[in-house]
């Protein structure tokens, strides 16, 4: 059967670049058909262009790929998938019997549950490519691989953001309020109403109702804050995931990188000067305002609070805005965003040591306008508490900023086109030991069923292969092993980095179809080999 591309044309085949498996092996004796492997190419190995010195000769009839994977002599075998010799009367029909083929599917349904099955630990790169703008201490969202994910699938698909109680849509950007928000408010109004206490003793009780308004009416200074960066990533066409509320601050999750530094620059320092322009008009709103009372200290409160705020992102160390922005100056100097991002990032480091040590200290010697005398020993290990607390969010945030650039650096690095497997076209009723035959003589390592125009069905599990034992292979068909296409299962040969990974997210699978601009099958794409291809790429330095 003559090996064709989507148009059920034969393609040359000797222009495919060469994979190497992990542990070669020399290839089986013809009347063998080793299955699919399930180790995934090197991708180490250069990318397109290389001609397969072993692929079959054009004139020859047989088989021709629709992938250049390897070459035949490194065709491994890593599953016991050698294809048995498929002469009647070496298992004629009186032996098999309706016994048989009862047994037959069986197999073919264990295979397909076993293709079902996959192990936990696959890291999840969805998230890993957010940016992020954070008010306060910040907290970085789960960026970067993260357990739960079957082996040998994708990145799962994005999913309504979550994270807490909806609020709205500002901008057609979702905003949450995660649980955590509602610890720190009850935090801001106990210690706020102690404040009140002494400021307005005549409030009583009702003190903490006015603390748990000062509460609320802070934090949304600190959504005004977040708008401000969302509203600038909207006008850079930079797409914005959602904006959380949460324990010390908020986050807005912002799904790719700025272009160029100035934009950076900007980017960043909207958030600490929307939050300079709200101390500004409380302070404006203060001058009408008889002080001493209510609203006189409200107004007060929040002014100095978005002052704090301001003042407190624009110190000059990653994750904080101010980070960012040294990290475009750095950028911009260098003409290497890796660059800012290291120095912003150690300097993000060196304040978190210095905010551990020294916010204590200053506020035991009244340096945060509390005296002497009046710190007591629950005063005391509240500072460091909170002073903790902060220096590990600034620290951990500094290193995720350190692993998101590396990350970034090194996305493009994974390419379809590179990654694909070579697939050999089957038709739905051809037998899988037959399958696999025609695979090991083309040298691939993957199988399409096709119609009888050549046009592509479905493809073949690999997983679902390794369930089927090798003496019941020539009566199980492969259409009984084959996952049906769908549109967001085939993905251009042309993607790489981020761009692929998004198409992969849009269509969990363990196995894509792989085409050219053309329409013409190019070959099969293991999510397998994608995730392996990620983890070798983050381990090498940058």
């Amino acid at each position: 059967m003559d090996v064709s591309g989507a148009s059920g044309q034969p393609r040359s085949g000797d222009d495919q670049p060469t994979d190497h498996p992990a542990v070669p092996t020399p290839p089986p004796p013809a009347a063998e058909a080793p299955a699919p492997t399930e180790d995934g190419p090197d991708t180490d190995t250069a990318a397109t262009g290389t001609p397969d010195s072993n692929a079959p000769d054009s004139n020859t009839p047989g088989p021709e790929t629709a992938r250049a994977a390897e070459p035949e002599d490194e065709t491994p075998d890593t599953t016991g998938t050698t294809a048995p010799k498929t002469e009647p009367h070496e298992t004629g029909a009186d032996e098999a019997g309706a016994d048989q083929a009862e047994a037959d599917r069986a197999g073919a349904d264990k295979a397909e549950a076993d293709g079902a099955k996959t192990p936990e630990g696959t890291p999840d790169t969805a998230a890993d490519t957010h940016e992020t703008h954070r008010t306060l201490a910040h907290t970085e969202p789960p960026t970067g691989p993260a357990p739960g994910m079957a082996k040998g699938e994708p990145p799962r698909p994005p999913k309504e953001p979550g994270g807490g109680i909806l609020m709205g849509r500002p901008f057609g950007v979702p905003v949450y309020v995660a649980p955590s928000w509602f610890l720190v408010a009850a935090l801001i109004t106990w210690v706020f109403g102690g404040q009140l206490d002494r400021v307005l003793p005549e409030l009583g009780a009702a003190r903490y109702l006015v603390s748990l308004f000062f509460a609320v009416a802070f934090y949304a200074s600190v959504l005004v804050h977040e708008l401000a960066h969302t509203v600038a990533a909207i006008r850079f066409k930079l797409p914005v995931r959602r904006i959380q509320l949460q324990f010390f601050g908020g986050v807005s999750e912002i799904e790719k990188e700025a272009e160029t530094p100035g934009r950076e620059f900007v980017l960043a320092f909207v958030g600490p000067l929307l939050s300079l322009v709200l101390a500004g008009l409380f302070y404006l709103a203060m001058k009408p305002v008889q002080p001493g009372t209510v609203p006189g200290v409200l107004l007060a409160g929040l002014m100095v609070s978005n002052l704090i705020v301001a003042a407190f992102n624009l110190l000059p160390g990653l994750p904080l805005d101010g980070g960012r922005m040294l990290r475009a100056v750095v950028w911009k100097i260098t003409g290497k965003p890796m660059s800012g991002t290291v120095a912003a990032a150690w300097v993000g480091r060196a304040l978190a040591v210095a905010v551990l040590v020294g916010l204590p200290l200053l506020n035991s010697s009244g340096g945060l306008g509390g005296g002497t005398e009046e710190s007591g020993g629950m005063d005391t290990v509240t500072d460091a508490l909170l002073a903790a607390i902060l220096a590990a969010i600034i620290w951990t945030g500094a290193g995720n900023s350190l692993r998101m650039a590396r990350l970034r650096e090194h996305l493009p690095e994974l390419r379809a086109r590179t990654l694909t497997r070579r697939a050999v076209p089957v038709e739905t009723d051809t037998p899988l030991s037959e399958a696999l035959r025609r695979a090991n003589a083309a040298g691939a390592r993957a199988l399409v069923v096709v119609d009888a125009d050549g046009h592509p069905l479905s493809l073949v599990r690999e997983s679902a292969i390794v369930g089927v034992p090798e003496h019941r292979r020539p009566w199980v068909p492969v259409s009984g092993l084959a996952q049906d296409l769908t549109d967001d299962m085939r993905v251009s040969a042309e993607l790489s980095g981020e761009e692929l990974l998004d198409a992969l997210r849009a269509a969990p699978a363990t196995e894509y179809l792989v085409v050219e601009n053309t329409g013409e099958i190019y070959g099969v794409l293991s999510a397998a080999d994608v995730e392996r291809a990620f983890v070798k790429a983050m381990a090498r330095p940058s």
